[in-house]
């Protein structure tokens, strides 16, 4: 049955395309049916997503609930696949075509990865359903903290279900990870505790109750730690995926047809031309230096605090956002804002630089949240990742033009199955995109500047190779960071957290540097096909306001199938004039 608030919210929202024949209708249904489920089975997606009916809980974990979701998704891509698509209209048959690629991506992660067996994953899961309600400020902090309150007086239940969901095969690699959220968690803890003492007297009854659930939960996360640590000396580090596996899911990925083989190659060539672009880009500022000092002397002019950082990243942001709108390259969304804030504890080590968390798609206003990480284990050198250069970079990536700007476009959107689909060599590799655009556009783009781009470019040139190696078998972890660090400088402690994540997300890591050289590719072709008609805001803003599809599902809306890309609003367009 669905919820009356999300029926409200669809009601207000106008959620959904419209139907135009009986199996468009049939369609909408089966998909609106899964989102109601998705929302209901996983509250912190509703809070991610700004569906706040069940904010204050956290949802099943338990093996049962896991088990039956996996089977209600192989239901749902049965019951699309009945659909005659000649039956459908054209925009409708594009959208079935996505619906079965995001199911048969879900149910090869459930099936054949298996890491929800395999890594503990709670503390994760109760430190990300808090951090959306602390973070965002879609309703005043009281309320907010009642539901964070409601949260965690779930956390030991979901703890404790979290021990019944581990399989027979735990890779230590990713439960020493989980180990590690598990002890930072209580620092957040304190960070809520202490926002709540601003907000209500010690002997309020909302104090005592968020008290006694933060005093429950932390007991309850030593004992959990006691049995990750138990799981961790029983398991072995056999967590690479496998060729076959691997290139099933390449293939699921929909890469424009592109082999397990071609992406290596793409990651081989890319580096030798990131290596040669940033020589070529240091050789500007000190022809008779070699690379790894103008890089040092690069690093070395950063911001004297991490406060003064977090200023430059906001600086840098918004000088990007000018820019944008004064040279015309894209439509800037209406109504959106951006945040800059430390990222928490908890998150450090699995977020060693910075990171965006996208608007939620039905709150009020679209506000993202940007974190830059300090440092991960105190490491006295990570002011150098924090360069002026850098965070000029960066900012482009996670802000504008990049993931911040595209993801405000993007949930504008009325599909759901949009909304739902999982397409990260379209949002990464926008991101990538953007950094080589606005250089090429003039802004920042001094030798300075280009050797930080290309040194990042040459890390996402790394992630292609190691996203295929780690997961074929045939790179250790150790060898894997010995690589990146020599292949980028990175200092040792950031290496390290990078290719830890790296070994639980097959295909995503590769998905930046990919899905820049693809977007690059589709941007040529359409230059090609378009001749003096090609615009490359228009190029932008129907890549911007179509969703977060594969690129190779935009590359036919461009050629008009589905009835072609969606342009913004001309509201939206006047914001950006």
């Amino acid at each position: 049955m669905t919820d009356p608030r999300i029926g409200a919210i669809f009601d207000e929202k106008r959620i959904g395309l419209q139907p135009v024949t009986d199996a468009d209708r049939q369609f909408e249904t089966l998909v609106t049916e899964r989102f109601e489920r998705l929302l209901r089975d996983f509250p912190i997606f509703g809070t991610w997503l700004g569906v706040h009916n069940a904010d204050d809980h956290l949802g099943d974990f338990s093996r049962e609930a896991k088990l039956e979701q996996t089977a209600l998704e192989h239901r749902f891509l049965a019951d699309i696949r009945q659909i005659d698509p000649q039956s459908l209209s054209e925009l409708f048959r594009f959208e079935r075509e996505l619906a079965i690629n995001a199911a048969e991506r879900s149910i090869f992660d459930d099936e054949v990865h298996r890491v929800w067996e395999r890594r503990a994953s709670a503390s994760d899961e109760i430190g990300d359903g808090l951090f959306l309600l602390f973070a965002r400020d879609f309703a005043p902090l009281p309320e907010r903290l009642v539901s964070i309150a409601g949260r965690l007086e779930e956390a030991t239940r979901v703890l404790q279900q979290a021990r019944g969901r581990m399989g027979d095969r735990p890779v230590r690699l990713w439960n020493e990870m989980e180990a590690e959220s598990t002890e930072s968690l209580p620092t957040f803890l304190d960070e809520i505790l202490a926002a709540a003492r601003g907000e209500w007297s010690e002997d309020s009854p909302e104090m005592k109750r968020l008290a006694e659930a933060v005093d429950a939960t932390r007991a309850a996360l030593k004992d959990y730690a006691v049995w990750l640590r138990s799981v961790v000396e029983s398991a072995d580090d056999d967590f690479p995926l496998g060729s076959k596996e691997y290139d099933q899911l390449v293939g699921l990925r929909a890469f424009d047809g592109l082999t397990t083989d071609d992406i290596l190659q793409i990651g081989l060539d890319q580096l030798a031309s990131n290596h040669e672009g940033r020589r070529l880009a240091a050789a500007e500022i000190d022809p008779d230096a070699d690379v790894a000092t103008v890089l040092t002397r690069i690093k070395e002019d950063h911001p004297q605090s991490f406060e003064a950082a977090l200023d430059g990243y906001r600086d840098a942001m918004f000088r990007s956002r000018d820019f944008i709108r004064e040279h015309g390259l894209a439509t800037i969304p209406e109504n959106e804002s951006l945040s800059v804030i430390p990222t928490p504890e908890y998150l450090r080590n699995v977020m060693p630089f910075a990171a965006y968390f996208q608007p939620a798609k039905f709150d009020a206003e679209r506000k993202g949240i940007y974190i830059v990480t300090p440092s991960v284990d105190g490491d006295p050198r990570a002011m150098m990742e924090h360069n002026w250069a850098s965070i000029s970079n960066t900012s482009i990536h996670e802000a504008y033009p990049g993931h911040h700007q595209q993801l405000s476009a993007a949930v504008a959107h009325p599909s759901i199955t949009r909304l739902l689909i999982d397409a990260p060599e379209f949002t990464e590799g926008w991101g990538m995109y953007c950094e080589q655009m606005m250089r090429e556009q003039g802004f920042d783009a001094s030798p300075q500047h280009r050797v930080i781009m290309f040194t990042d470019a040459i890390w996402r040139s790394c992630r292609i190779i190691l996203d295929v190696r780690l997961h074929r078998g045939e790179i250790s972890v150790a060898d894997a960071i010995d690589f990146l660090v020599k292949e980028t400088g990175f200092e040792r402690p950031q290496a390290t957290a990078e290719v830890h994540r790296y070994t639980y997300t097959p295909t995503y890591q590769l998905s930046y540097l990919l899905g820049k050289v693809m977007l690059l590719r589709l941007r040529e072709d359409e230059r090609h096909r378009l001749g003096d008609a090609f615009s490359l805001r228009d190029f932008h803003d129907a890549l911007l306001y179509s969703g977060s599809i594969p690129v190779s599902f935009h590359r036919r809306l461009l050629a008009g199938e589905g009835g072609g890309p969606t342009m913004p609003s001309k509201t939206a367009a006047a914001t950006a004039s």
